[in-house]
């Protein structure tokens, strides 16, 4: 019978989660500083059918929800999104062991922080990532938008998981 030490924790720590979380925020960073100046407020360049570079600003948040405010929603949304990233360094900390989850936090992480920086020094956020086919239109994006996505996806994997685990 084997016995289990009770002072050892098998742990991955946070460190490799906040990685993954800095790597989207510098590819986020890195791309809209490319983008900017690349490319004039408004302008396309067509790559595909249906894919599209077009640099917009997006005062609101997803979808442009609350954009056309008179500009208290820059606040609102940065308040929102301190949050969210303390919330998430939390639970990061509190499950560093659970992989897929944690993973899932790291992508929204980075996204969160990407916009957020954006909103905080130019009072709102660079997209330019403009995807459409068959008529149908997705509002512009960029790379943290990509990894909030994303993360937002894995993290429902991850809890249908769990749920049909019990």
């Amino acid at each position: 019978m084997a016995t289990r030490n009770l002072y050892y924790k098998n742990k991955t720590g946070i460190l490799p989660w906040l990685g993954l979380a800095i790597l989207i925020v510098v590819l986020d960073q890195l791309s809209k500083v490319w983008i900017s100046c690349t490319l004039n407020y408004g302008q396309t360049i067509r790559l595909t059918p249906f894919f599209n570079l077009m640099l917009v600003y997006n005062k609101g948040a997803a979808f442009s929800f609350l954009a056309s405010q008179a500009g208290w929603q820059r606040y609102f949304f940065t308040v929102i999104s301190i949050a969210a990233i303390i919330f998430i360094i939390y639970l990061l900390k509190r499950h560093a062991q659970q992989k897929l989850f944690c993973l899932s936090l790291a992508l929204i992480l980075g996204g969160a922080i990407g916009n957020l920086i954006d909103r905080s020094l130019y009072g709102h956020v660079i997209d330019f990532l403009d995807m459409h086919a068959f008529g149908w239109h997705w509002p512009t994006f960029n790379i943290a938008d990509c990894g909030i996505t994303i993360g937002a996806v894995l993290f429902i994997m991850d809890e249908l998981k769990r749920v049909r685990k019990n």
